[in-house]
């Protein structure tokens, strides 16, 4: 299936253009990605989801192809917007390996995780629901991971490339097991004879 890029568009038109924090999340509501931005969070997940100057995108770290929901964490004051990704960062990334590469410092003080003001389906529901057939995601994201892999190797070895790759790696062993999970007795498999 192709990305309902007229729903994507709709969608994203309806986020937020207040300066923040924004978390890009997976087919299941899983965070991958949490960025920032100066400029407005609507124009920057914008440029990600349309690959336009975006790193992450160039780099191989977040697969577009995956990205379902967005949320958004809007802060009054440029000066606070570190300190708010850092403990996004640090919230997401303990539950689940982030494709950030950069891995922030941790904040002096456990700091309290808002909550998004908004969380905003970037997916139609059949897109999502045909993406998330382990039949078709697994070979999707083994697919990535070799691009990333390559990139790793032939275009920018760097610490932050291999962090991602590594949350890349622990996200396919996950397919896997639910490839793995559809798997049906066949007569003869068992070895008796």
């Amino acid at each position: 299936m192709a990305i309902d890029l007229a729903f994507r568009s709709k969608a994203v038109r309806t986020l937020t253009n207040e300066i923040g924090c924004y978390v890009l999340c997976d087919l299941d509501q899983v965070p991958i990605y949490v960025g920032q931005s100066v400029d407005g969070i609507r124009a920057r997940v914008n440029r990600h989801l349309t690959s336009a100057r975006s790193d992450i995108i160039a780099n191989r770290q977040v697969d577009v192809w995956e990205i379902a929901w967005v949320w958004a964490y809007p802060v009054g004051n440029r000066a606070d917007i570190g300190a708010v990704e850092d403990a996004l960062f640090h919230e997401f990334h303990a539950r689940s390996a982030l494709m950030n590469g950069k891995v922030p410092k941790l904040p002096p003080r456990r700091t309290r995780v808002p909550e998004p003001t908004q969380k905003i389906q970037v997916m139609a529901n059949a897109e999502i629901k045909e993406k998330k057939d382990p039949a078709l995601r697994l070979p999707r994201q083994a697919e990535h991971y070799r691009q990333i892999v390559g990139h790793f190797l032939a275009v920018k070895n760097s610490k932050e490339i291999a962090v991602a790759i590594q949350a890349h790696f622990q996200r396919l062993q996950k397919y896997h097991r639910e490839l793995l999970g559809l798997a049906r007795e066949v007569e003869g498999d068992s070895g008796d004879d």
